[in-house]
């Protein structure tokens, strides 16, 4: 059974024998309310975690304890809560910050107890859900810690793809063309993955608000972390699907308007993605310099393609690949057309097609 924790940092050391500034106590527990006839008795489940290689202080867990009997868990004690300990040669000063702040003011969890209580801190954000909490312990050390300052610009449009960010703290607000805003990002979310996973520049500005603390993932090790918990493949597939939903309404519009575009203004990966997005029914026909391609939409499922004397699957992948020409989408499906069925889950011959490209590039 696992109890809600709190991380008090020690902010002044005034001659106290086994501790100093700087280090980082964890106290974790509950405490239940007994009620007798003539007294209150309160029972206690907690655990306190003492700074590596440092003697207790039975002082001190006597002073924490009775923190946690005051409000009730370690899970409900105020931010910024500080107090001096009752004191024997010496004393310290604790200030407690919540785990968030001691995972920043630690910087990266490198022992086992920090490795621990990043553990339960991030098996809480949505990304994580999906995964054991074994798991996210070996994910752990795999994640950076940046501070980026009000104003700043974590990324910005037309950047390549770098790193997948999950904010650990602060606000951030999500800018398009034109300094136009669409929308806020807070503690949880991420951002980045789009361009990792098709290959295409960021779409968006983030911009900080407040000061926003990221735990972030570098570019060159997203696909391990993928290769190493397949779970984490269905969660981007899903939140894929949710930012083009969002970004690529205009876009849309106009292709199922019957507008030609250019393949160099609309990559094949989000020009597919649309229209499976968006439920389409049609043929969207690409002239391209191999020849013409010609793939079929049904409610948004693909149940025809053709390209380069291919067909199916193998010809899906192979329209992924081209960079230039041009493409039109007509609104409207043969008899023959209307009764075929999907030749596979739409989002996963997209992460295979990536797949393929990113082995064929290397």
């Amino acid at each position: 059974m696992s109890f809600p924790e709190a991380a008090f940092k020690i902010i002044e050391d005034n001659h106290c024998p086994l501790y100093n500034e700087g280090d980082t106590v964890i106290l974790s527990g509950k405490a239940l309310l007994l009620k007798g006839r003539k007294e209150k008795t309160f029972v206690t489940t907690s655990v306190v975690r003492l700074p590596k290689d440092k003697s207790v202080c039975r002082v001190l867990v006597g002073n924490l304890t009775s923190a946690l009997i005051e409000y009730g868990s370690a899970g409900n004690l105020p931010g910024r809560h500080a107090f001096t300990c009752s004191g024997c040669t010496g004393t310290v000063r604790l200030e407690h910050s919540g785990i968030e702040h001691a995972i920043e003011s630690a910087g990266l969890p490198r022992d086992d107890s920090e490795i621990g209580f990043a553990t339960k801190l991030l098996t809480k954000f949505p990304i994580f859900e999906s995964l054991k909490e074994s798991d996210v312990k070996k994910l752990v050390p795999m994640l950076k810690m940046k501070k980026f300052p009000r104003g700043a610009s974590i990324i910005k449009k037309g950047d390549p793809g770098s790193n997948l960010y999950i904010i650990l703290a602060g606000k951030a607000e999500v800018l398009v063309d034109d300094g136009i805003s669409i929308g806020f990002m807070e503690r949880g979310e991420v951002f980045g993955e789009i361009s990792l996973l098709i290959g295409t520049p960021a779409g968006a500005t983030i911009k900080v608000v407040n000061t926003v603390t990221v735990l972030l993932i570098y570019g060159k090790d997203f696909k391990r972390v993928l290769n190493t918990f397949p779970s984490l493949q269905m969660y981007f597939a899903r939140l894929l699907a949710k930012r083009l939903a969002k970004t690529n309404v205009e876009r849309f519009e106009e292709i199922a308007s019957g507008m030609s575009g250019k393949l160099q203004d609309n990559p094949p990966s989000e020009l597919l993605q649309t229209l499976n997005l968006n439920r389409k029914t049609g043929i969207l026909t690409l002239n391209l310099t191999s020849g013409v391609a010609e793939l079929a939409f049904k409610e948004g499922g693909l149940i025809r393609a053709k390209h380069n004397g291919k067909d199916g699957q193998e010809a899906f992948f192979g329209v992924l690949s081209e960079k230039e020409g041009r493409f039109k989408f007509v609104p409207k499906l043969s008899p023959e057309d209307d009764h075929l069925e999907e030749i596979g889950d739409f989002m996963w011959l997209l992460m295979e097609g990536i797949r393929r490209l990113d082995e064929n590039h290397a």
